[in-house]
Order: structure tokens, then sequence, then C-alpha cells
């Protein structure tokens, strides 16, 4: 294990174990930098000497040229050291070179630079969240065809007539309303306060909540998603339900509306 040189390193005549050292300590400032795990996207560590010439041998000596691997060990040991990280085939290049090419980091002391080159990190691809959807009338009679929805709208009430009185005696207006005189004799199955929908932040989407009347033992809500041959059941008012795309409500027996987001 190497020992780094105190202050007066400078002051220090040039030989092998003293390039060395100077060559280590400079790539130990540089990595340390990455403390932490943060150097796992190092994938090249390339190295440049332009000494004089009567020097050539000490930089090239002190980089075990003819044994490579030996100093990739000792940069290893100092990544491990400060928790670098590296990735297991990080590479380690070494080039006596006339100039140095000032295309990476020049250390003071000595003619030295240190290119590092890393991973390009991949961007998270950016989920564009749909905030509006879009409910269509596939079975039953309701006032409109379909309905859009944004999450600006707050609480969206379906159930049956347009105006109803609630127990507590306050007036609730469903937006998404099923006339009680229409024709369709389905109509007759859906509660006055059937279900609404909400737009939730967290989940970035729309959620569907039983109401009064539609959870047993009264009348039913549920939700067929595609692609599954069962049927979710809405037993609660308390526990909503987070629709999907091509999401089918049920309410009732056999009224059925179906949601999409738009775009």
């Amino acid at each position: 294990m190497f020992n780094f040189f105190k202050s007066s390193k400078e002051d220090q005549p040039l030989d092998v174990k003293v390039v060395r050292e100077h060559i280590l300590q400079f790539i130990k400032e540089e990595l340390q930098k990455s403390e932490g795990g943060e150097g796992a996207n190092i994938h090249t560590l390339i190295l440049y000497a332009a000494p004089v010439p009567n020097d050539k041998h000490l930089y090239e000596a002190a980089c075990y040229v003819s044994e490579p691997e030996r100093l990739k060990q000792e940069v290893q040991r100092i990544a491990d050291n400060f928790a670098v990280n590296l990735p297991k085939d990080w590479q380690l290049e070494f080039h006596v070179v006339e100039n140095l090419l000032n295309c990476g980091i020049k250390y003071d002391s000595l003619p030295l630079e240190l290119c590092i080159e890393t991973t390009p990190v991949a961007l998270p691809e950016v989920h564009v969240v749909k905030t509006d959807a879009i409910l269509t009338v596939i079975s039953g009679q309701a006032e409109e065809s379909s309905y859009t929805l944004t999450s600006k709208d707050g609480r969206t009430n379906m159930g049956r007539e347009k105006n109803t009185t609630t127990s507590g005696g306050s007036i609730r207006v469903n937006k998404i309303a099923f006339p009680e005189d229409a024709e369709f004799v389905g109509n007759r199955f859906v509660s006055r306060q059937h279900a609404h929908l909400e737009w939730d932040d967290k989940k970035g989407g729309f959620v569907l909540f039983a109401d009064e009347g539609g959870v047993p033992p009264g009348n039913k809500t549920k939700v067929q998603s595609l692609g599954d041959e069962g049927q979710v059941k809405l037993n609660s008012t308390q526990v909503g339900h987070f629709l999907k795309d091509e999401d089918q409500i049920i309410l009732g027996e056999s009224v059925v509306l179906q949601f999409n987001y738009k775009g």
C-alpha cells in the first residue's frame, strides 16, 4: 500500500516512487469528488503525461507500463476507500505525449492530465399525465350520450334524475343523470345517489366512488376492465377504484358507461 507524501513533496527530486505518488495523489483527488457511489458512470480514466525526454522512463516505470493492471489495482483501492463505486468493467489508459491535450484535468505539480470518460445517464421518460377523460354511455339512457371530465371539475355525481334530495335534506346535482321516465328499464335500477368521480392528484387519474345508494344492500356499482373476466364490486363508500382506459362502469343492473382518457 502506498503512502501519500507530505507538503514537502514538491522539493523532492524525481524518481519512480515520487512520480508514482504524485500520479496516485492526482487520481485520488479527482476520484474523491465522486465519493459515495457517484462514480458508477465512469467507464474510462485516461492519464496523459508530457515529461521532458530525460524523465520519460520515470513516468513509464511509475505507471507500470509493462504491467498495466498494477496501476489499475492501485486506483481501484483508492476508489474502494472512498466508495466511488466504479463499474466492474472500468478501464485505465496511460499515454506519454509531447504536449498535454487540454481535454481534461491538469495537475499543478507535474505535467499530467486526467480525462474521465463517463456513460451518459439515461434521462427518465417523461410521463405526461392525461387530465381529461370522456365517459360514453354504451347502455342506458342518460341526458347526454357522453360526458367530458377534467381534473378541475371536482366531484362529478352520477345518479337517477338531475336534481335530487339527499337523506340529510340537501340538494344533490347529478351531472351524469339518468331520467326516471326514460324508456330504458335499466334506468330504474340507478340510485338517485349512486356514485361519483373525483380526480386524484397523487395517483394522477380519476377515481370512482360508490355513494350511499350504490353499495349493498341497495343498487350495485361495478367496474369491468378490458381483458379481465372478473368485475370489481364497490362495497364501500370510502374506498374508491382507480380507473384505467376502457374500463366500463356498471350502475345497477344494466347501465354501462365506458371510461377513456383523452389525448
